[in-house]
Formats: structure tokens, sequence, C-alpha cells
């Protein structure tokens, strides 16, 4: 009887077979890598901007609270951005020639505000509050990581919903006392575990359960 397969027929399938399911979970493993790389989220990259404004120098050597320039951050969703005017109130005295700062003067004189690329950024279908986590205990760095050391600034998380759930069900591990809210340097303490439980009651954090709800961000 005749064969219908030659002999290494069966050896050749496997092959064939172990290069196309080898092939498919690495298309897979690189692509679950790119997804999450700064090529796709932003992250890490400092976008092009109408100034090159460096928080290294305003925030971190001048030490300028971040409210002077986001003055919405404890009272709206917003942090809200600086209009020219504030800029102004000091660069109407120091660097008033800088070629740097032209666009600066610019938007003054046009009256026209600078059009400044947005780093951080959410989907629509979320709902985020700025004044409410920092009215329960969330600083500035637990989301924006060391600004006052960032010459240009770039996002340093790309808020996937994996990230928000992390601190949402364990709001111990981030939360902080009022005063230490803006300190960009905080780091939590050794003995976070036990201030963070503190904290909780303090701010009448809700529990996990309820802070995990669909409905928290999703409105």
């Amino acid at each position: 009887m005749e064969q219908l397969f030659k002999p290494g027929a069966d050896a050749i399938f496997r092959l064939v077979l172990f290069i196309v399911i080898f092939s498919a979970a690495a298309a897979l493993a690189v692509a679950a890598a790119l997804s999450g790389s700064a090529f796709v989220t932003g992250t890490t990259i400092a976008a092009r901007q109408p100034v090159p404004f460096s928080h290294k120098h305003h925030a971190g050597e001048l030490g300028i609270d971040c409210r002077y320039c986001h003055t919405t951050v404890e009272t709206e969703a917003t942090a809200g951005l600086p209009p020219t005017y504030t800029c102004m109130t000091c660069h109407s005295q120091i660097w008033t020639g800088s070629p740097m700062l032209a666009p600066v003067r610019d938007s003054l004189a046009r009256n026209q505000p600078l059009h400044w690329t947005r780093l951080n950024r959410l989907p629509d279908y979320v709902y985020f509050d700025h004044a409410i986590h920092i009215a329960k205990g969330i600083g500035c760095s637990s989301c924006h990581g060391q600004v006052q050391e960032m010459q240009l600034t770039y996002a340093v998380q790309s808020f996937t919903m994996g990230f928000c759930l992390d601190c949402h069900r364990a709001p111990q591990n981030n939360i902080r006392p009022q005063d230490e809210i803006f300190d960009m340097a905080w780091t939590p303490p050794a003995d976070q575990a036990e201030r963070g439980r503190a904290l909780l009651a303090h701010y009448h954090i809700r529990p996990p359960a309820e802070l995990t709800d669909c409905s928290i961000c999703h409105r």
C-alpha cells in the first residue's frame, strides 16, 4: 500500500506547528511590551512646548509652590494652567529681554494664551477630580513624580486603569498629612503602614470595595 505522507512529514508538521505557535506568542509579547512603552504612552518624553519651562528651576531651585501656577488644584477637577500674567509677575522684572521668553511677552501683548502641549491625559470616559484627591491626602508627586527635578517636564505615568486601581485598593500606601501634600520630595516613611491606617480614618476614606466600584471613575 502506497504511503500518503513521506517518512519525515510528521517531524516537519510538528516543527511548523511549533514555529506558528511560537511566532504567535512572540507577536503577542511584543504587542504587550509596545503598548506599555514610552513610544506609545508618551511617558518619560518631554514634549515640545511654546517655552522651555523648567520645573527644576522654578519648583526645585526657587521653591515656588505648585499652587502659585496651578491655582485650582485644591478646588476644582482640573489643576489649571497659569495665565500669561502669572508668568509676567516675575518676568516683567527679571529676564525681561530674554529671547527664550519672547513667546510669553508676545502672549501678553496680544492678549492670547500660550498653547501648552498636554502631557497627562485620561480617556474621555474617565472622571478624575484633583480637588478630592488633594483633600484626601494624595500628594502631587504620587502621580506626577519628582517634577521638581525635571528640567523639561514629562509624564511619569500612563495612568492605566491598573495604576488607579492599585491606589484605590490600598490608599494607605500613598496618603500623607495635609502639610506634606505639596512636598514633591516626599517618600513614604518607614512606618507608612501604621500612619496610613490612621490617615484613612482621619480623612474618612471609604473602604476599597467602594473605591473600586466602576461608578467612582466611570460616570
